[in-house]
């Protein structure tokens, strides 16, 4: 393991949205500030995150926490004990990175090509840890906090990993919570919202076979990109004319392939993309009309068609009574000006898997615009799954002492 002396905090910068109250939090800002920096010097990817896996459990086993590991491969769980109740919370940060060149030069930027801490999961991973120093020192509860620490967020499903490999038999937890970063939102503001907050991921995949032919002499042939053509309109119908106009729905056809040069009509075309769905019912029809469509359309043009469709992630949706539970705690720390409700987006997130596990409710912490950035940032903007994008320092005693505050009144102060 490198050592964490080169990346030094920065000097502080006042949040002027930040109560002053909402910081006091007596953990080591210095060295978490550091423990993020390193992070995001070597980011790793999906199911890789060995040296990540193991800062962190070191860092809690320094101080004095119990750490199981192995779980969804790369994950761990901290285990916070404290007094006689068999209650217990799940808090949960991920620590993976995204397969893309950072464009950022300032001293903690990413050391390996094609990987980049571009979504603030160094962030989260800090902050989660910072609550973990505090929860270890202060043991304001009475009960027990587990801190999950998961892999392969983006893309690999690490949640369901975890969960496959028994997490919620050996960790008992009666609700799950996890936070993320959000770009220009000011930062000390978090929001949170009932029922969906992100939605399911899904992918699709449809193979037209024709018969390629001399292109002066289309009627030899069959050719696949009409029938492509055609396939990629009649989709938006779906949205606009099969589901209620009252639920939200995107279909993206992303990628087609098709052709080698251009006097050739083309043996088959490929075409690619995502579906976006805030509810499984909506999904399910997406689904079963998209592949209809592609199999008569395919029939009616004489060609053949081989339909994929890929279920990635689950829509996130919080569940009412700990939305709110977290709603009230943010007005504690932030103020009510400071604690909104959050705009529902397309985006997917497989903290959905173990929402459809246990109870529990996913909400964002403000990043701010950017400015927070130092000398050397690239020249684009802060904003998630972008190359010069960097996470707010400064946020990781916010989120923690949102996290502190969490557990503490889930499970009640003791003494």
């Amino acid at each position: 393991m490198d050592s964490l002396s080169s990346f030094n905090a920065p000097a502080a910068r006042p949040m002027s949205t930040l109560p002053a109250s909402a910081s006091a939090l007596a953990v080591d800002t210095d060295l978490l500030t550091a423990i993020r920096r390193d992070i995001h010097a070597h980011p790793e990817l999906c199911f890789e995150e060995v040296r990540t896996s193991d800062l962190v459990a070191s860092q809690l086993a320094a101080w004095g926490i119990e750490v199981h590991r192995g779980l969804g491969r790369t994950g761990l769980v901290g285990v916070i004990r404290h007094g006689s109740s068999p209650r217990a919370i799940g808090l949960r940060a991920d620590m993976d990175a995204l397969p893309m060149t950072e464009h950022n030069h300032f001293p903690h930027a990413s050391r390996h090509p094609g990987r980049m801490h571009a979504c603030g999961h160094d962030g989260h991973t800090a902050m989660l840890l910072a609550a973990a120093q505090h929860l270890a020192r202060h043991r304001h509860f009475d009960g027990t906090v587990y801190l999950v620490f998961q892999p392969a967020e983006e893309g690999g499903g690490g949640a369901r990993e975890m969960i496959a490999d028994g997490l919620f038999e050996r960790f008992p937890m009666e609700a799950i919570f996890g936070m993320h970063n959000w770009p220009g939102m000011a930062a000390g503001q978090f929001a949170v919202c009932n029922g969906p907050a992100m939605a399911s991921s899904n992918e699709f995949k449809i193979t037209i076979t024709g018969r390629g032919c001399h292109a002066a002499l289309p009627h030899n042939g069959i050719d696949p990109v009409p029938v492509a053509c055609q396939m990629v309109q009649a989709f938006q119908t779906i949205v606009t004319r099969n589901k209620k106009p009252t639920d939200a729905a995107v279909i993206s056809v992303t990628m087609i392939h098709t052709g080698e040069a251009t006097n050739v009509v083309p043996d088959f075309a490929e075409i690619q993309g995502t579906v976006r769905t805030f509810t499984l019912p909506v999904l399910d029809l997406i689904e079963q009309r998209m592949r209809e469509i592609a199999q008569h359309t395919a029939a009616a043009f004489g060609a053949e068609v081989a339909f994929e469709f890929h279920r990635n992630y689950p829509p996130t949706i919080n569940h009412r009574a700990e939305a709110e539970f977290v709603r009230e705690v943010m007005t504690e720390l932030v103020g009510p000006d400071n604690a909104l409700e959050f705009e529902p987006t397309m985006g997917a997130e497989d903290f959905s898997f173990f929402l459809q596990q246990r109870p529990g409710a996913y909400f964002v912490i403000g990043n701010g615009d950017g400015a927070h950035r130092e000398q050397g940032h690239g020249l684009g903007p802060c904003t998630l799954h972008n190359p010069n994008y960097d996470f707010n320092d400064q946020l990781i005693p916010l989120g923690a002492a949102l996290w502190v505050r969490l557990a503490e009144r889930w499970l009640g102060r003791a003494g």
